[in-house]
């Protein structure tokens, strides 16, 4: 889990999912009803897309729009005050984190209001426990992460945690690997809006120890948090907003959207976000 942020953060998912009939279409609604967290607002089988309104993990609502025997990949992500499917466009990033190790990620950006952005995603590969995460300077993987520079910090502040009022804009605090080395993260964040897109072209990088949110006595503490060396690390890319997704086919090779969600990746690649 992350560090505990407003639980009640929530946003529009909009999933492509293969239904070729009515009953699909039920089995879809079927899937999610009695899913904490979760409003179906739109089921469409004519353009094979489900919009939820959700304040869990997006990969959550796959797992279980997948559980109902069907092929599913997420669109694309927005506000929950977005007024149906001719909303305004939301601001919204990804990140995939790789390293020299095992170590393999994905996290998603959102700006779900002018005050407020939500952070989630999973990372794999990870030793047990805790892991710092920050936003850094540059999206340069030139000298792998070494090359992403310090922390974002337009303001200039010193290095703190997610909920502190003096911390860099960069600092997304902790998250924690279970047993199996996957951590997960779901963080509501203020000081990201609105600056979603002033990280795009920079870099998100997972570190191999915990971060003391400015609170330790090293020498590092205030600057980086004292969370060792950088473990994998990504590009902040432009993501798709709610209904700007188009997409049916991969232009780089041909595959359909359905041939790309299949096709073989190597363990611990994320599942895709088209």
């Amino acid at each position: 889990m992350a560090e505990p942020g407003p639980a009640a953060t929530s946003c529009r998912l909009e999933f492509s999912v293969q239904m070729t009939c009515e009953s699909c279409v039920e089995a879809v609604r079927e899937a999610l009803q009695g899913l904490a967290g979760v409003r179906v607002l739109d089921v469409r089988l004519d353009s094979q897309t489900v919009l939820v309104e959700a304040s869990v993990a997006a990969e959550r609502v796959r797992e279980r729009l997948e559980a109902s025997g069907r092929r599913v990949v997420l669109r694309g992500m927005g506000g929950p005050s977005s007024p149906g499917r001719q909303g305004p466009a939301v601001a919204a990033a990804v990140a995939a984190l790789r390293g020299p190790g095992e170590v393999r990620g994905l996290l998603r950006f959102v700006q779900v209001s002018p005050e407020r952005c939500l952070v989630e995603g999973t990372v794999d590969g990870l030793q047990p426990g805790p892991h710092g995460l920050h936003v850094h300077e540059f999206g340069d993987l030139s000298d792998a992460c070494d090359s992403c520079g310090d922390h974002f910090n337009p303001d200039g502040e010193r290095h703190g945690g997610p909920q502190d009022e003096h911390r860099h804009v960069g600092d997304l605090g902790n998250i924690w690997a279970d047993a199996t080395g996957r951590a997960a993260l779901r963080l509501g964040d203020r000081r990201l809006c609105p600056q979603v897109w002033h990280i795009i072209g920079r870099s998100v990088v997972v570190d191999a120890g915990e971060d003391d949110l400015g609170r330790g006595s090293h020498p590092l503490s205030g600057l980086t948090g004292n969370s060792g060396p950088r473990l994998a690390c990504g590009v902040v890319a432009r993501a798709a907003g709610l209904f700007e997704n188009p997409k049916r086919i991969c232009t780089c090779d041909g595959l359909t959207l359905w041939d790309e969600r299949d096709r073989e990746r190597p363990p611990g690649q994320p599942a895709p976000h088209l």
